[in-house]
C-alpha cells in the first residue's frame, strides 16, 4: 500500500501543509537549481534532524524535488512530483540522517552532471531559507536579494574588481561575504545587491582572471 502524505490530502495554496517543511524545501530547491544552473544528471538530496524524522508526512521530499526542476510554493504539480517526466528523467534519492551539529531543518544537495556539487541549505522558519554553503565554502544566500556567488584564485584587489563592475551600474551592495580555503588557494565571494544586474557585468566578472565559477542568483518571488 502506497504511503500517504499530507500532500496527497492537502492541496499546496501557497505554503503548504508547513511553512518549514515544505515551502521552506521548495524555495531551498529553487536556489539550488538557480546555483547549479543544470538539471544534474543525478541528485541525493541529505536530509537532517526534523527534516529527516517528519518530513515525508509534511511533504518536504516533494518540496525540494518540485524546487529543484523549478515549481514554485504555489504550483499544483508538487503534490503529483514525482509522476511528472521532468522528475522521471533525472536519477534522485533521498537519505536521512541525524547530527546535532546541523540545523533541525537542514538539507544537503549532492548534485552530479556537467559539474558535480554539493549545496548545504536551512529551512529557519516562516519559509525563509538560507544557503550556508557552496562545496566547501561559506556563503549567505536567502533568496532575498539579487545575489552574485564566485570562486576565484585568492589574491589581492580581486573585491575590488569585482565591486568596482557592479559600481558601474549604480547597484548597491547589501552585505559582501568571502570565504578562502587557505592564502593564495580558491576563495569565494556572495554579495547580496540591492538592485539587478546584467548579464554583461557578469559576463565581466567571469572574464576577470583567476575567476573560476559565476552565479548571477535572481532574488525568489513571493
Amino acid at each position: 500500500m502506497k504511503q500517504r502524505s499530507l500532500f496527497d490530502v492537502i492541496s499546496p495554496i501557497m505554503t503548504g501543509p508547513s511553512s518549514s517543511h515544505t515551502a521552506g524545501a521548495v524555495r531551498l530547491g529553487l536556489l539550488a537549481r538557480n546555483i547549479y544552473e543544470d538539471i544534474p544528471e543525478k541528485i541525493t538530496f541529505k536530509l537532517y534532524n526534523s527534516f529527516a524524522r517528519t518530513g515525508r508526512g509534511h511533504g518536504t521530499d516533494k518540496g525540494l524535488l518540485a524546487g529543484l526542476l523549478g515549481f514554485n510554493v504555489d504550483s499544483e504539480n508538487i503534490k503529483n512530483i514525482y509522476d511528472l517526466p521532468a522528475a522521471k528523467n533525472i536519477d534522485y534519492f533521498f537519505e536521512y540522517e541525524q547530527n546535532i551539529d546541523r540545523h533541525p531543518n537542514a538539507v544537503d544537495f549532492i548534485l552530479q552532471g556537467n559539474i558535480n556539487m554539493i549545496i548545504s541549505g536551512n529551512s529557519v522558519g516562516a519559509g525563509n531559507v538560507e544557503i550556508t554553503k557552496i562545496d566547501d565554502f561559506i556563503t549567505n544566500i536567502t533568496g532575498e536579494y539579487n545575489t552574485v556567488v564566485l570562486f576565484y584564485k585568492d589574491k589581492p584587489g580581486m573585491i575590488s574588481k569585482v565591486s568596482t563592475l557592479i559600481q558601474k551600474e549604480n547597484i548597491n551592495i547589501a552585505s559582501l561575504d568571502c570565504d578562502r580555503n587557505a592564502r593564495g588557494q580558491t576563495a569565494s565571494m556572495c554579495i547580496c545587491l540591492d538592485g539587478e544586474i546584467s548579464d554583461n557585468i557578469i559576463k565581466s566578472i567571469s572574464e576577470i582572471d583567476d575567476v573560476y565559477f559565476v552565479r548571477n542568483i535572481k532574488k525568489l518571488e513571493g
